[in-house]
């Protein structure tokens, strides 16, 4: 591949020079990472652009052609990018190697050369299961002297929560502390990560680059993409930043009449896509915001529907920017932040520093509560500035490619709720009751999840799940069904009522008369007046259950992450620990090496 010496015009070139004059060294190998990234995206080649970017910053004493990825999550992203860097660190002739922190000898830490570290932040700050030790031992008394070690830190977050990425923060700070060398900054990442972590990594691989004796590798002149991602590419490969219009074949209500819910069962046609997914996959859809919602944002503020605001490179309506682009159904931490620094508003600022008052208005409010309880002069472009992208929704996949084909189902509960004597709804939720019907298309993606997913070797499964929880239990009896394999199984289910919240009742109940699902237990909890849930037939169960585990059973538990999964784990624990004859301390090490050897799997919300 061939470059033009010069493929700027004068007005690009002088522009360039205006942007890049007074720029320090490391904000230039910023630039050199997020040009790669874009030309990366853009289907080019990272070595095509290797004349384009300078040097590492600086040199190192040590040798910089081993690195050491370690990755901790929760959903599997970390994962999946860990492998996506060492794919892009093979290209440059750098031998990368991928550990899980689970998998990772943490008190040997300080014998490694070079480390990168890509860790998500779990709930409310704290660690993924997988990264507890080693967070604990890089920032306790004990932590190394790591002198002779270069490192850096890719965090993931969600800006919807007040400790956004600390998980990375405090091991990015920790390694510093114990006399690491940071490579490259700790980049934070929100929910669209994408383009972020590119950089990073283009960054760090810029500071690892082989010297100049080594041979680069070369690029396959029948597959030019390939340094880029690892992957031929076979015609169009449909991505988030590139998702597929699937034809939706199917829609129905599966809730009773009677119920205060609505779930919807959702098919999706792949057909001719390429795209491909496992049970334990989501599939990520992007919808628009409430129609309602966006007329009463506008109709707060006075705004002209149809007036110019600025929408990354281009101009775009202020009405299309609320409907399609801009999150406005739920506020975040980072929102809150960047309100106050603007507005100066004093009782909004009082909120930011109380944690109680601060949960309670993350939970349920939107843009426009913000608008009206903390009044201020906005126009529209700088509202517009400081709302976040409104990003897609994931949804836990309902089916296996093994039974239904080129298709794909979700499992869609209506967030529908009144707060303040006004009517709130989801924004992808409501899309999708309210909007969609049968032969439209919705843009789509499949979201991997190595952190989910059956074992290879048909061991027994006990599944817990409530509500559409039970959605990638339905993809998991499909796969097994369709490999022929009976038995072994157990699903916890839980709902309110029997008559009206019995999701693919039908479906179970083939399963188990056909003994494909061995047991099935459920909780309806207001069927009774003593609410019954899915933690109290696991204790019912305990002896039995317990002799599962211990007979090398596969525990999933997928469903709400606040409240059912807490109560979940806490209850496994007791049973481990009553059934087993075990301390408290026993049955927390039992729990742990389940998570370890990837016997206790979760997808909590």
């Amino acid at each position: 591949m061939s470059l033009k010496l010069n493929p700027l015009n004068d007005q690009q070139l002088t522009a360039l020079d205006q942007l890049t004059q007074g720029l320090t060294k490391e904000q230039t190998l910023w630039l050199s990472g997020f040009f790669e990234g874009r030309l990366s995206a853009m289907g080019g080649s990272a070595e095509a652009s290797d004349a384009l970017v300078p040097a590492a910053a600086e040199a190192q004493p040590k040798s910089l052609l081993n690195l050491t990825i370690l990755y901790g999550t929760e959903t599997g992203h970390s994962q999946g990018l860990a492998d996506k860097l060492k794919e892009k660190a093979a290209f440059r002739n750098i031998n990368a190697t991928v550990l899980s922190l689970y998998d990772f000898n943490y008190k040997k830490l300080h014998e490694e050369d070079n480390v990168a570290v890509i860790v998500s932040t779990h709930g409310e700050g704290d660690p993924p299961d997988m990264a507890e030790d080693f967070h604990k031992y890089v920032t306790g008394n004990r932590a190394p002297k790591l002198n002779d070690t270069n490192f850096s830190v890719l965090a993931l977050g969600d800006k919807t929560y007040r400790n956004f990425c600390k998980t990375g923060e405090d091991i990015d700070e920790a390694m510093k502390d114990c006399g690491a060398y940071r490579l490259t900054p700790m980049v934070k990442c929100d929910v669209d990560y994408e383009q972020d972590a590119e950089i990073w990594m283009n960054n760090l691989l810029l500071n690892l680059q082989p010297s100049e004796s080594e041979s680069p590798a070369t690029i396959d002149s029948a597959n030019p993409a390939a340094g880029t991602n690892g992957a031929a590419v076979r015609g169009e490969q449909f991505t988030k930043t590139n998702p597929y219009k699937a034809t939706v074949l199917d829609k129905v209500k599966i809730t009773g009449r009677d119920s205060d819910k609505e779930v919807y069962h959702l098919e999706l046609s792949l057909e001719g896509s390429g795209l491909e997914y496992e049970p334990g996959d989501a599939v990520g859809i992007f919808a628009r915001n409430p129609k309602v919602l966006v007329e009463q944002i506008l109709e707060h503020t006075g705004f002209d529907q149809e007036q110019q605001v600025d929408h990354e490179e281009e101009q775009i309506s202020l009405r299309d920017a609320l409907s399609h682009y801009y999150e406005i159904t739920v506020v975040t931490y980072d929102l809150l932040e960047k309100y106050v620094e603007i507005t100066k508003d004093e009782n909004l600022d009082a909120i930011l520093n109380d944690e109680e008052k601060l949960n309670d208005y993350l939970y349920g409010h939107d843009v426009l509560d913000l608008l009206e309880d903390f009044p201020y002069k906005w126009n529209a472009n700088k509202l517009i500035s400081i709302l976040r992208p409104i990003p897609p929704r994931l949804y836990s996949i309902s089916s296996s490619m093994e039974y239904v084909g080129e298709e794909v189902h979700a499992t869609v509960s209506l967030v529908n709720y009144e707060r303040k004597s006004r009517l709130r709804k989801g924004a992808c939720s409501s899309f999708l009751s309210d909007s969609v019907e049968v032969d439209d298309q919705l843009a789509i993606f499949i979201d991997k999840n190595p952190a989910f997913k059956l074992p290879p070797n048909g061991s027994k499964l006990i599944m817990v799940g409530a509500g559409t929880g039970v959605a990638p239990y339905r993809a998991f009896m499909q796969q097994r069904e369709s490999l022929g394999m009976k038995g072994d199984t157990w699903l916890f289910f839980g709902d309110r009522r029997f008559k009206s919240d019995f999701l693919y009742q039908a479906e179970w109940q083939k399963l188990l008369k056909a003994e494909y699902l061995e047991k099935m237990d459920v909780a309806f909890s207001r069927d009774q007046d003593e609410k019954v849930y899915v933690q109290h037939k696991l204790k019912e169960n305990q002896k039995e259950v317990f002799e599962w585990l211990e007979n090398g059973a596969h525990f999933y538990l997928c469903g709400d992450m606040k409240y059912m999964a807490k109560d979940v784990n806490k209850t496994l624990l007791e049973l481990i620990e009553t059934e087993g004859g075990l301390s408290k301390e026993e049955a927390e090490k039992y729990v742990k090496n389940l998570k370890r050897e990837k016997r206790f799997q979760s997808d909590v919300y």
